[in-house]
């Protein structure tokens, strides 16, 4: 089982929170009213998180969808889906930001990516909701669901970076099929 890429991701999540014990994080997280005159936020931020709770679920889930996914596309896809995501998921937190000056952290939206791409390529996967049985593609329309309906209710998760990634992720893994059915179809 590939799981290279995903594990040194998630490697470079684990030491990059250690660091910000000792480093202030206020150059590197995504603020909208900043996004344009500090660019690297789009990216930076995809590797800092708020605390242990959310670095972990994070990787959890990185580890659960990455090395899934990572197995049935190129390496080069791989990264490419990771931060595509990730930075229209900051695009997508940027245009539902509660102000222009709440910061976001976390790789989320790129994981949302991971998610929707191996839903598009590989619906009736089967993954685990807690301890019950569940397609990929119908665990999908769930996140969706959820994280749409959270956009209406204050917090401190950024549903809009979620439901970018995932958007992101599915058009993807779509691209993905539709090029590996030309293929088929060719020879």
């Amino acid at each position: 089982m590939k799981a290279f890429l995903t594990l040194a991701l998630i490697s470079v999540c684990v030491i990059v929170f250690l660091l910000e014990s000792f480093i202030s994080t206020e150059y590197f997280s995504f603020v909208p009213a900043y996004a344009f005159s500090r660019p690297w936020t789009f990216i930076t931020s995809i590797f800092l998180h708020a605390n242990f709770e959310h670095l972990f679920f994070n990787m959890f889930a990185l580890l659960m969808f990455g090395i899934y996914l990572e197995g049935r596309i190129r390496p080069s896809y791989f990264i490419l889906i990771f931060f595509l995501a990730g930075i229209v998921g900051n695009l997508g937190y940027m245009i539902t930001a509660p102000t222009e000056a709440t910061p976001a952290v976390g790789a989320s939206g790129a994981i949302y990516g991971i998610m929707g791409t191996l839903a598009a390529i590989a619906p009736s996967a089967i993954i685990y909701i807690g301890f019950m049985p569940v397609p990929v593609a119908v665990a999908a329309v769930i996140w969706w669901l959820t994280e749409f309906l959270g956009l209406f209710a204050p917090g401190t998760i950024a549903h809009g970076a979620h439901l970018a990634g995932l958007f992101v992720g599915i058009l993807f893994g779509l691209y993905l099929r539709s090029r590996s059915r030309k293929r088929i179809i060719s020879f």
